[in-house]
Order: structure tokens, then C-alpha cells, then sequence
């Protein structure tokens, strides 16, 4: 078994918007199978939602049908989540609810955001929550042991 993961939508905007980093590699590594990407529908409707923002594909250098190509192409490996706990709120900002909800309810391994203190209520659940740059980095150490 691999390592499961949620991805924020702070990381996929920044993977969406930059070819370099973590972010990016997180986005492709789920893309090819390196961990399991667990989503919830109101997680994908805010990824299309937030992605489609027109500043992010005119910092992109994308269009809208770029980003919906992108999003079908996660809709293939993804995990879908059913979410099943609704303790709102717990964390500052409510749409932030149901990424926590989505790596609570898929049994996450960990839960990758850019706003790491956002999400520090999620240590009473015991996901940790990292950076994409350590979350990159426990990916790549759990497939150098296996």
C-alpha cells in the first residue's frame, strides 16, 4: 500500500501556475501513480472553480479548457472520498473545511497545503500536515525503501 494523500488547492494552483517545485512534482507524481490522490467532490468542484480564476490562467499561461484537461486527467487517478464527518467549523477559514473533511473521511497519510497553521487543528486526527516540498519528500522516501 502507498501513501495517501489530499492536495490543497493552494498546491494545485501553485502547480498549476509554476513548472518548477514541489507543487508541480506533487501534481505529476499523483498523475503517474506515485501516491494515491484522495478527493472529495466539493474538493474537485473547488479546484475547477478556484484554477479557472482568471488571474491564475493568465499567470498559467492557460485556458480554461487547459484547466478542465488537467482536472479529467486527475478525475482518472484519483481516489474518490465520500465525506463523512461534518464537525464545522474547526479551522479559520470555511472552505478549508472540506479539505480536512476529505483527508479525515479517505484515511490520509498526510495533507499538503500552503497554509500549514490554516490546517493545525488537523494534528487531533493525527494527519500530518506539510509543506508540498516535505510532502514531496516523504513520497520519494517511502518508494526509496520499498
Amino acid at each position: 500500500m502507498g501513501i495517501r494523500l489530499v492536495l490543497d488547492t493552494s498546491v494545485m494552483v501553485a502547480a498549476l501556475r509554476s513548472d518548477r517545485g514541489a507543487s508541480r512534482r506533487l501534481l505529476v507524481g499523483a498523475l503517474s501513480g506515485r501516491f494515491t490522490l484522495l478527493v472529495s467532490v466539493p474538493l474537485m468542484v473547488e479546484y475547477q472553480s478556484v484554477l479557472a480564476r482568471p488571474e491564475h490562467l493568465e499567470a498559467a499561461r492557460v485556458s480554461a479548457d487547459d484547466v478542465d484537461g488537467i482536472l479529467s486527467a486527475v478525475a482518472v487517478v484519483l481516489e474518490p472520498v465520500r465525506l463523512a464527518y461534518l464537525w464545522r467549523p474547526l479551522l479559520r477559514d470555511p472552505a478549508d473545511e472540506m479539505v480536512l473533511e476529505t483527508a479525515v473521511s479517505g484515511g490520509a497519510d498526510l495533507l499538503c497545503t500552503l497554509n500549514i497553521r490554516d490546517f493545525e487543528p488537523a494534528k487531533r486526527f493525527g494527519i500530518p500536515v506539510l509543506n508540498p516540498g516535505e510532502a514531496w519528500r516523504r513520497v520519494e522516501e517511502f518508494h526509496e525503501k520499498k
